[in-house]
């Protein structure tokens, strides 16, 4: 398996996309350098941490601890979505709300991965690791 077939990683990689497009596109110019620097660069810290913690997988330790960075940083993300809302840099508000949702829906996934490596690790062999079904894209299911 890979990790592009990880729902977490497939979530995080079109929440990338569109928080990238809407920074070049929604917001005003002088943000789009400031803050829109920083929530292009932490929602796209959580796509490359399970990518990076995935490729350490066979360490348990290794694995929770990148999963645990794009925990964080998807929590940074969202914390970003709420400045630029907040600070009028964000006015469409359905684009705000659709971003923020998915956002925090992206957290609890990650949580609920990390909660299962946890409780289900074991030396993470290609066809035997135990937290995949649960967290694979719909299509492979």
């Amino acid at each position: 398996m890979s990790y592009k077939k990880l729902k977490i990683w497939e979530m995080a990689r079109v929440l990338s996309i569109d928080i990238h497009r809407m920074t070049m596109t929604v917001l005003p110019k002088h943000e789009i350098f400031e803050e829109g620097s920083q929530i292009r660069r932490s929602v796209k810290s959580v796509r490359s941490n399970i990518v990076e913690g995935y490729g350490r997988r066979r360490y348990k330790r290794e694995f929770v601890r990148f999963l645990e960075i794009a925990h964080a940083s998807c929590d940074e993300t969202v914390d970003h979505l709420e400045i630029l809302h907040e600070t009028g840099s964000l006015q469409d508000k359905d684009l705000y709300q659709d971003l923020h949702r998915r956002a925090e829906e992206l957290g609890r996934a990650i949580g609920g991965f990390v909660r299962s490596v946890d409780s289900g690790h074991r030396s993470a062999r290609e066809d035997e690791t135990p937290y995949d079904a649960d967290y694979r894209t719909t299509s492979d299911a």
